[in-house]
């Protein structure tokens, strides 16, 4: 492995740890009605390792960050947990980071964030009627029920993110491509 290599698996660590270290520190609910549906900022760290590193880079962030959470710092949330921020942080990841890849501007910066966070809302709307009934142990009716809460938690969670991953991104990038 060159040392290029190596520098970038070394940063995309230290993205993922960030993205650990900010749930312990920063997670609380947003809808009473649905506390279960936490606010956290992990999503930050993921998203510049995105756009940094590329979508392929930003989704393998997202899935090791994901699990190693599942199994520590987000263990009440277990298997549904891991599996549901995976499918959410891929969409916003995933989308975001592959349009920033070809429209490096600060135009094409803030157009692939809305375009992240359009998918991730999707995306989550569909994957709560599939993956929530299963490992909830509800109906689908009772998670159509409180998909106005869900879609609206997603949508918070993935602008907020997305806003504060705007605001820092331009400034952390020199160090990340040293």
């Amino acid at each position: 492995m060159n040392q290029k290599n190596l520098k970038k698996m070394a940063r995309m660590a230290i993205l993922i740890a960030i993205s650990i270290v900010l749930v312990y520190f920063i997670h609380f609910p947003i809808f009473p009605q649905v506390a279960f549906l936490e606010y956290d900022p992990a999503d930050i760290s993921i998203l510049i390792a995105g756009f940094a590193y590329g979508p392929i880079s930003g989704i393998a962030v997202t899935i090791i960050a994901s699990v190693i959470q599942g199994l520590t710092v987000s263990a009440q949330s277990g298997l549904y947990g891991i599996i549901m921020h995976i499918i959410a942080t891929t969409a916003l990841v995933g989308v975001s980071s592959l349009y920033y890849s070809k429209h490096k501007t600060k135009k094409g910066a803030l157009l692939s964030l809305v375009f992240g966070c359009i998918a991730m809302v999707l995306v989550m709307g569909v994957a709560n009627l599939i993956v929530t009934p299963y490992f909830m142990g509800v109906s689908v009716e009772a998670v159509i029920g409180l998909m106005p809460f869900i879609l609206a938690f997603n949508l918070i969670k993935a602008v907020l993110n997305s806003l504060i991953t705007f605001i820092l991104y331009k400034r952390i990038s020199p160090i990340l491509h040293d």
